[in-house]
């Protein structure tokens, strides 16, 4: 395995280390997206998720959920190394690839105590509150960091080659 991707796991692996987390009295926060291009948000947003808990777990979209949620052009980079990527970052303890387009089946399976998205979303925007909630957990939303996005760092970069 190469270095970093340890922590990727297949979501049956990722069951049974939240079942093993709740029976030890820990904390599980999971969150989710795409993670195109790693930028300082990102890092942010994770360090916030982890800081909540004891277990953090990611859900990474993969391939075909990012272009379906973000057009054709998207991802830039590809799941398996947008994967290794997180992976590799002290706050995480744990990613997996995911296929649908939102997170909710596997946050059924899952139950976390806490689920974080970005405060760039309204609370009645984050379509994975209700699932959360009826597990007995709850959304936080994270902080956002102004103008640190994907798309940003893109327009940016299309913007410098015209």
């Amino acid at each position: 395995m190469k270095a970093g991707a340890t922590n990727v796991r297949p979501f049956g692996v990722i069951q049974k280390m939240v079942r093993s987390a709740k029976a030890a009295g820990k904390k599980v926060v999971t969150t989710n997206g795409c993670f195109d291009i790693l930028h300082v948000g990102h890092v942010r947003y994770l360090e916030r998720a982890k800081s909540l808990g004891d277990l953090l777990i990611v859900g990474v979209n993969s391939d075909r959920s990012v272009r379906t949620n973000k057009g054709p052009s998207r991802p830039i980079v590809p799941e398996r190394e947008r994967t290794e990527v997180i992976a590799s970052l002290k706050a995480v303890d744990a990613v997996f690839i995911f296929n649908d387009a939102t997170p909710v089946e596997w946050l059924r399976k899952l139950k976390p105590h806490i689920h974080v998205k970005g405060a760039d979303r309204s609370i009645g925007e984050i379509i994975e509150k209700k699932t959360v909630e009826e597990g007995g957990g709850r959304i936080v939303r994270a902080p956002y960091v102004k103008d640190r996005s994907t798309t940003n760092i893109v327009q940016r970069i299309l913007k410098a080659r015209s």
